[in-house]
């Protein structure tokens, strides 16, 4: 398909794996990725890439949701298996999630029958940690992180002949008349390019410390975390429902550490490398699907791919996959006007 030319908005991972797989699907198409923030100015960069969606998740049907989980674990564990895998930031990665007050919070009816291992705690696992913990999981998972991924995104999608453009996109519609499909993957910035007021914010904040001795995640109560990376532990965190306070608070780093030093005393020596915030474009459904627009007697075709909530990373490539179905739908509805 020379003639197709799509535009890709947005430069996070929802963005550039959305770019590459239709680069895949559409190897002659000529594809565009537009946005005014890349790498560390993302969303994506501040994640920690743990593969563990939230059961709250959700799709359009419980179906259609396992299907993204599922195309998203086995799309990261191939590239974790390939030469290429380690480059990109994907990796094997085992712990536990301790909980000291409720059951479920160890359990997740995503992954349970989908990863290699989810089994519940033994009574001395759950010792390894200080701290009273009643209940606990461990399992065995894949980690992406960000720093990696998005430079690694970028080469691949240039050398298979992609376009990159810094740009802010002010509106959709005025963008579709010069393009045969724009696929919006704008997390946050969809709520004024698309008026989706149920697109709301959910701030995170994070340390990036360099502690190499730890091999092992953990999760604990109050949404604490601690989840080694290629280069360095991320500590966590926070999810602040409809916060817009990009700027480092000394009292959630304050709480952050101590909760992460007191799950792991160790961490208490480690050096602390950054600090990073986020705002995570949370929805309670993800918007995935086609859009037709009138604009001046000319249609505009618009694939939506947006609200992943902190679960962007997890299913960047299973949302990914299904909106590349949905610009073939696009393209073919408009080769039949």
């Amino acid at each position: 398909m020379p003639e197709l030319k799509i535009a890709v908005i947005g430069a996070g991972v929802i963005g550039f794996t959305t770019a590459l797989e239709l680069k895949n699907a559409f190897r002659n198409a000529n594809i565009e990725i537009l946005a005014d923030k890349f790498n560390t100015e993302t969303t994506s960069s501040a994640a920690a890439g743990v593969f563990r969606p939230g059961t709250s998740f959700c799709g359009p049907t419980e179906e259609i949701t396992r299907k993204w989980i599922e195309d998203s674990y086995y799309y990261w564990e191939h590239l974790c298996n390939t030469s290429e895998g380690a480059k990109a930031g994907v990796k094997q990665l085992s712990g536990y999630i301790f909980s000291s007050q409720y059951p479920h919070i160890v359990k997740n009816r995503y992954i349970e029958k989908l990863v290699p291992v989810y089994r519940a705690a033994t009574s001395e696992e759950l010792q390894l940690c200080p701290g009273n913990w009643k209940y606990g999981s461990f399992f065995i998972t894949l980690l992406t992180e960000c720093d990696l991924y998005l430079p690694w995104a970028i080469e691949k999608f240039i050398n298979a002949g992609g376009k990159i453009t810094g740009a802010k996109v002010e509106s959709l519609e005025t963008l579709g008349l010069n393009y045969d499909v724009v696929v919006n993957c704008t997390g946050l910035g969809a709520r004024y390019l698309c008026n989706d007021h149920k697109v709301v914010p959910i701030r995170g904040q994070v340390y990036k410390v360099r502690a190499p001795w730890i091999k092992t995640f953990f999760y604990g109560d109050y949404d604490t975390y601690i989840l080694p990376g290629f280069t360095n532990v991320t500590l966590g965190g926070c999810r602040q429902y409809e916060s817009y306070n990009l700027d480092m608070d000394e009292y959630d780093a304050r709480s952050i550490w101590h909760r992460c030093t007191s799950l792991v005393p160790s961490l208490a020596g480690a050096e602390i490398v950054a600090q990073r915030v986020g705002l995570r474009p949370h929805r309670s459904e993800v918007r995935l699907e086609n859009e037709v627009k009138n604009i001046n007697g000319r249609v505009v075709r618009i694939v939506h791919n947006y609200g992943h909530g902190g679960y962007g990373v997890t299913t960047a490539p299973g949302t990914s996959l299904h909106a590349c179905k949905l610009v073939r739908e696009a393209w073919s509805s408009n080769s039949k006007l």
